[in-house]
């Protein structure tokens, strides 16, 4: 079960292509280090709710992810230690604004855009230490209308969350309430307005989000 809403830290840090058959399927080479990059603490949408496709864009791509919420500051922790700084864990999307990514990639920009937007990380209650006793082997998925699109395994991921934990401590200080997102398996695809994304980790949480057009000049 869920326990907690998120205690919102400092910032969300991504992982990008930490799944080899995800980073076949987008034609990408598979990192020999972590993909990282930054979204704002802004992009959460917490437990449910409506994910907004910003105008112009007409759909946006999901990507289901096992989230690591940190407990407590860590700066260049090592690997060994790494699992001390793990407050608990929860589901989460990074929806991801394709066609701005693929321009942003082509010209070598950041992927701000693409990424940071208010909605574009929905995330569910955390999942407390005590109920998920191997992080390593969870079952994430994902269906769109109730099809499913994504099912993968945490165990495919290519840096394990110790490994990912001493990484990103080296390079960045973590606090209390900061999210690493683990990485997406393979299926990834677009989702439009008016269509329905049902989200979990197998029997722990699932959780539910609409997707509308958002309002020009809404707050």
């Amino acid at each position: 079960m869920a326990s907690r809403l998120l205690q919102v830290g400092t910032k969300i840090i991504g992982v990008g292509r930490n799944y080899a058959a995800h980073a076949k399927e987008l034609g990408n080479a598979v990192p020999k280090e972590p993909v990282l990059f930054l979204k704002p603490t802004s992009s959460y949408l917490e437990n449910g709710g409506t994910i907004e496709i910003p105008h112009p864009l007409q759909s946006l791509d999901y990507e289901v992810e096992l989230a690591v919420i940190i407990s407590k500051k860590a700066r260049d922790v090592p690997q060994a230690k790494s699992m001390d700084y793990v407050g608990g864990y929860a589901l989460a999307l990074d929806m991801t604004a394709r066609e701005i990514q693929a321009t942003a990639k082509s010209a070598g920009l950041p992927w701000t855009i693409a990424k940071g937007q208010d909605t574009f990380t929905p995330i569910s209650s955390v999942l407390s230490l005590a109920t998920v006793p191997d992080p390593d082997d969870l079952e994430l998925w994902l269906k769109v209308d109730g099809e499913v699109r994504q099912k993968g395994s945490t165990k495919d991921m290519i840096f394990k969350i110790p490994f990912l934990i001493s990484h990103i401590s080296s390079i960045m200080t973590l606090l209390e309430g900061d999210v690493i997102l683990t990485g997406t398996p393979k299926g990834v695809g677009p989702v439009k307005a008016g269509q329905k994304i049902t989200a979990g980790i197998t029997n722990l949480v699932d959780v539910e989000f609409n997707i509308e057009k958002r309002r020009q000049g809404s707050s």
